[in-house]
């Protein structure tokens, strides 16, 4: 290990020198209160910044150990740290000067979901933090400037993360509360299944977003209150007694007219997945963790995935067990997005008639004595979705605007006005009786083949020079090959994205060998990240730059790549 002094001398040997020098710093120092690491040193001050790492000893850093030891509470107290720590690199960013991204100090943003990332972890057993992040090395055009990067390695780092990344400098009431949130929310969690429950919605809760491109609360907005009818209590930990919408497992229709509230309603629940920080307003709205948001995707490939129960007797004769296709339509796509999401082990379905494909949902009274069953190579989702939930336990969360048909076989039904949702299952059901069924006698569901192999590509393991990066939110690009993430709703950041790149190559090149299925595939990686973290995956350089996603959006990302053949 070197010293602090050493990284001073090298610094004033490469100054002025071309900027390659600065690679002759890659290394570990040992500073009063944590160890520097420069991990990766940027070949151009125009290029993509240096990889930093700060090392925090448990004892240095002095949180207690109650505060970090669930997971739960782990994944709050690091986020809690990477926001102040980010708060403090704000103020002293671009201080030192240079040309290109000379003096950038940066780290990943969280946004308001508290999340698992490689920007700041902490050790379960001893309470080491480590923190990463990027620097612009300072240059004068393409020269060192040694002198600037001394200012920021033992002055501006330094005072962030005194002010930061230890107990004694955090307010120890705020790290207290913070706790204690991850705490009720990880309790609530924990009690969804115990109550037969899919959700749960406070009361007080703020819903609606500021507006489309910012996801903070809405001032003023309208304040979440449960219709007295689905109305539950929990007793938490440490908020005590709170009071909320209980969405019970089964059929919950959710309606009302346009602009009222049903998909202000069903886009929390579809954040409900993740846990929220103090002030988000969604604090207390909690989902069952793998719920999926489902919609028709026009043009996305779909491989051998088993849509029969949905699509059958195609015109063509194409096969619909094993279907394959690179365009797939509005109702193939939607069906395809129901059984993968099924086969990531989903257990509830969230769904919005405005992004569905209508023939994939309802066939009406009209059109079933026009055009014939045996004329209909389409089972709707009407007619499946009772089956669904009585036979393999899946849940179903619908927004529908204009058909009433889902009334008849809704468990729960949910109308939005001005904000405000009333409980109006009776009366709605009501209502329905006075029309005719227009379910059709579907054929008896079976479960989907699951078993999909995929392909081993042995060229593709066989170069480690594979590129990746993110495409912002829309995607990712592997080797130049795009793999379109669009429309995966629940995906919420961008470190969320790169972290699927990493996850791709990783798989594509050490898991899939042919012989493994995609489920079992999956579900060992997730394992080996909750047991071995990063480094397993992306070796001893672990980017700064990733929060850990779920499985269905792993799952969703190998459905949408192109170029990955399935057994």
């Amino acid at each position: 290990m070197n010293s602090d002094q050493d990284l001073k001398k090298r610094l004033l040997q490469i100054d002025h020198k071309g900027y390659p020098a600065y690679k002759q710093l890659k290394g570990m120092y040992q500073f009063p209160l944590f160890v520097l690491g420069i991990d990766h040193v940027q070949g151009d001050p125009f290029a993509s910044p240096s990889k930093v790492s700060v090392h925090v000893p448990g004892k240095t850093a002095g949180f207690k150990k109650d505060l970090y030891d669930t997971k739960e509470k782990k994944t709050a107290l690091e986020d809690y740290i990477l926001r102040r720590f980010a708060e403090q690199l704000r103020r002293v960013s671009f201080l030192a000067k240079g040309s290109g991204k000379s003096g950038l100090m940066s780290v990943s943003k969280p946004g308001q979901e508290v999340m698992e990332r490689t920007a700041c972890e902490i050790d379960r057993v001893k309470g080491d933090i480590i923190i990463r992040m990027e620097i612009g090395f300072p240059a004068n055009g393409r020269t060192v400037n040694s002198r600037e990067l001394e200012k920021i390695l033992f002055q501006f780092l330094p005072e962030c993360a005194q002010k930061s990344l230890y107990a004694k400098a955090l307010d120890e009431k705020r790290v207290q509360k913070v706790m204690e949130l991850a705490s009720d929310q990880a309790y609530i969690r924990k009690q969804l299944e115990k109550r037969d429950l899919v959700a749960f919605v406070a009361n007080g809760s703020i819903l609606p977003r500021e507006s489309g491109v910012s996801d903070v609360p809405m001032r003023d907005a309208v304040k979440f209150q449960s219709p007295k009818e689905m109305e539950c209590e929990f007793e938490l930990p440490y908020y005590g007694t709170i009071k909320g919408m209980a969405v019970r497992r089964g059929i919950t229709l959710i309606v009302g007219g346009g602009y009222h509230g049903k998909s202000t309603l069903l886009k929390a629940l579809e954040r409900g997945v993740y846990n929220h920080i103090a002030g988000d307003g969604r604090e207390f709205v909690i989902t069952d963790s793998s719920a999926f948001k489902l919609r028709a995707e026009d043009g996305r490939r779909v491989e051998k995935t088993d849509i029969s129960m949905f699509i059958n007797h195609l015109p063509n004769g194409k096969d619909t067990v094993h279907f394959s296709t690179e365009d797939a339509s509005g109702s193939t796509s939607q069906a395809a997005n129901v059984v993968e999401a099924w086969e990531s082990k989903s257990r509830v379905f969230l769904m919005d008639e405005d992004t569905s494909a209508t023939n994939f949902m309802i066939r009406d009274e009209l059109m079933q004595r026009v055009v014939h069953r045996e004329m209909e190579p389409i089972t709707p989702f009407i007619e499946r979705v009772r089956s669904l939930y009585e036979d393999f336990g899946i849940s179903t969360v619908l927004v529908a605007g204009s058909s009433g048909s889902y009334f008849q076989i809704a468990d729960q039904i949910i109308q939005m006005n001005q904000y405000i949702p009333y409980e109006i299952t009776d009366f709605a059901k009501t209502e329905a009786e006075s029309f005719e069924k227009i379910m059709g006698d579907a054929t008896p569901m079976k479960k989907p083949d699951f078993l999909r192999v995929p392909k081993a590509d042995h060229a593709f393991a066989s170069d480690r020079r594979i590129k990746v990066k993110s495409l912002g939110m829309e995607g990712i690009s592997i080797n130049k090959e795009t793999i379109d993430l669009r429309y995966l709703e629940q995906l919420t950041d961008m470190d969320q994205v790169n972290a699927l790149a990493q996850l791709m190559k990783y798989m594509r090149t050490d898991r899939f060998d042919g012989k493994e299925s995609l489920s079992d595939i999956v579900e060992s990686v997730m394992t080996l990240l909750e047991n071995k973290g990063w480094s397993a995956i992306c070796g001893n350089l672990v980017p700064g730059n990733l929060a850990r996603p779920r499985s269905q959006e792993v799952f969703a990302c190998v459905n949408r790549w192109r170029s990955q053949h399935f057994l």
